[in-house]
């Protein structure tokens, strides 16, 4: 398998899954801003959007989308068990990959790391998110997981909260929410991809500062 990925994106939920399942992979990095990989290959041939994640699978065929990429390697890593095998709980499973991907991902986050989003903008997603983050907070109080056990979901939803260190959004406003990811930090599959994605996001920060 090979992901394209661009460090500390919504990518690394994939990088966070395939650590916890133990599968080796190759990374490809992608420059979003140019739409090339860094040995220069033009990435709108992957994607015709130019976004990540990218997952080239054994049989040459590309998926897009991350809930997509998510559950594809959920369903062919059962061994990692990073999706519950019954058809209620892969509703719920479906359920919260769609929860953060609109109601955080796109609403929330999009606008508030965007540079070309206004002010006014960036105000409606902050208080929009308000009820949001309060939903999650009722389903995490006294729960571990969003599913009875660690998912791709959770990978999804800990990539997510990392972004709010780059916006105004304060977890420590949601105990249940902040405990949360403090305990998906300290996870082994989840503290390397950190780890990974931070060194590299570094470099990639160094190369455009050259470039300018």
């Amino acid at each position: 398998m090979q992901l394209y990925f661009s460090p500390l994106s919504c990518s690394a939920a994939t990088r966070i899954t395939l650590h916890e399942a133990g599968v080796e992979a190759e990374f490809i990095e992608v420059d979003t801003k140019a739409k090339r990989t860094l040995d220069g290959r033009d990435y709108l041939q992957v994607n015709p959007l130019g976004l990540v994640p990218a997952l080239r699978i054994d049989n040459g065929d590309v998926l897009t989308e991350n809930a997509a990429i998510l559950q594809y390697l959920a369903g062919t890593l059962p061994h990692a068990a990073l999706a519950p095998d019954d058809g209620p709980g892969r509703v719920r499973l479906q359920q919260w990959l769609s929860f953060i991907g609109t109601e955080l991902h796109k609403a929330t986050f999009t606008p508030l790391l965007d540079a070309k989003a206004n002010d006014g903008a960036k105000a409606y997603a902050l208080e929009r998110s308000a009820a949001r983050f309060a939903c999650l907070e009722q389903h995490l109080t006294g729960r571990e997981f969003l599913l009875e056990r660690f998912s791709v979901a959770d990978a999804y939803l800990t990539t997510i909260l990392n972004w709010c260190a780059a916006t105004p959004i304060d977890l420590k406003k949601w105990p249940a929410i902040s405990a949360y990811f403090a305990r998906m930090q300290d996870r082994p599959s989840v503290a390397k991809a950190f780890r990974e994605e931070r060194r590299l996001y570094g470099a990639q920060q160094e190369r455009r500062k050259l470039a300018q």
